[in-house]
């Protein structure tokens, strides 16, 4: 089975679970590839060189639109901080923004999320003049001040602080905007479903085992994809558990995915990023989520 994911915390269960041999163990063999750029992992999985890929909600709501043939089967993680908006010392505060270069990944989740900042202090996007860049290229873009203040993560968080940036807002002050997925394509789905039961299973196991030894966790994953083990932290991200996922799947909980989801299809309708949205029904698959036991 082959995975594709950007390099983000909430996606680095799927590290573990192949380094421990847990996907060998629930009898799947998974091969993984990492990408800098979330537009080129997309763009692969749209191509089908890959059977899965690690999605923000935002992005999945996009590529939706075009293939409508995938379906989401499990929420990996919500982040509650470590998404944030870097700024250069001397904007000190969100209405220091006003009239400067702000960057996000422009027609993705990353423009809901720097939308929803701007809100918070009587601004709009209208207010900033929005540049698109990738997470990767904040840190060299704010030192050269093509930008005053752009969204990423880790890793690229550290190395944009040392290079004096400061963290100016975080998704903590955005609950429940920015969740992350793992979506396979419908033939995938169809043809294999117990391939991926048995993948997520090795991940929540994965998920258990990195959350009881976290420094272990973060040595292994930082030797398999040659990242500073201090880039690593848990702090700011909700890796979800079995019981957490079926709420999120669950149409009637306050936490309901389709809720969320519909945050971001209006979002992107209003701005014209898409022009049509399949039936939410259709795109999220809770059936593999059925009874079974996670073992720590």
């Amino acid at each position: 089975m082959k995975v594709g994911f950007t390099f983000f915390v909430g996606y680095y269960p799927v590290i573990i679970a192949q380094k421990k041999g847990f996907f060998k163990a629930q009898g799947v063999d998974v091969e993984i590839t990492h990408k800098d750029y979330s537009q080129l992992d997309q763009a692969d999985f749209s191509a089908g060189k890959y059977d899965g890929v690690g999605f923000t909600l935002g992005d999945f709501m996009i590529l939706s639109a075009t293939n409508p043939d995938m379906q989401t089967v499990m929420i990996v993680d919500e982040t509650t901080g470590a998404d944030v908006v870097v700024a250069q010392s001397q904007i000190k505060t969100l209405a220091d923004l006003k009239g400067e270069n702000l960057s996000a990944n422009l027609g993705t989740f990353s423009e809901v999320f720097v939308t929803e900042m701007l809100k918070t202090t009587n601004l709009t996007s209208d207010d900033v003049n929005l540049v698109k860049f990738d997470a990767s290229e904040v840190p060299q873009h704010l030192k050269s001040n093509d930008i005053q203040a752009g969204h990423t993560w880790e890793p690229y968080l550290s190395e944009a602080l040392k290079l004096g940036g400061h963290i100016l807002f975080t998704s903590k002050q955005t609950p429940g905007l920015i969740l992350d997925l793992i979506a396979f394509h419908g033939e995938v789905i169809r043809d294999r479903p117990e391939d991926i039961r048995a993948f997520i299973r090795a991940w929540l196991q994965a998920v258990t085992y990195w959350e009881a030894n976290v420094e272990e966790g973060n040595a292994i994953i930082s030797k398999a994809l040659k990242i500073p083990s201090n880039t690593l932290s848990l702090e700011g991200i909700n890796l979800t558990n079995l019981e957490e996922n079926k709420k999120f799947f669950d149409s009637g909980s306050s936490q309901s995915i389709y809720k969320t989801a519909k945050i971001y299809t209006d979002f992107f309708i209003r701005s014209g990023n898409v022009t049509r949205i399949p039936d939410l029904k259709t795109l999220f698959n809770s059936s593999f989520l059925s009874p079974f036991k996670v073992h720590p």
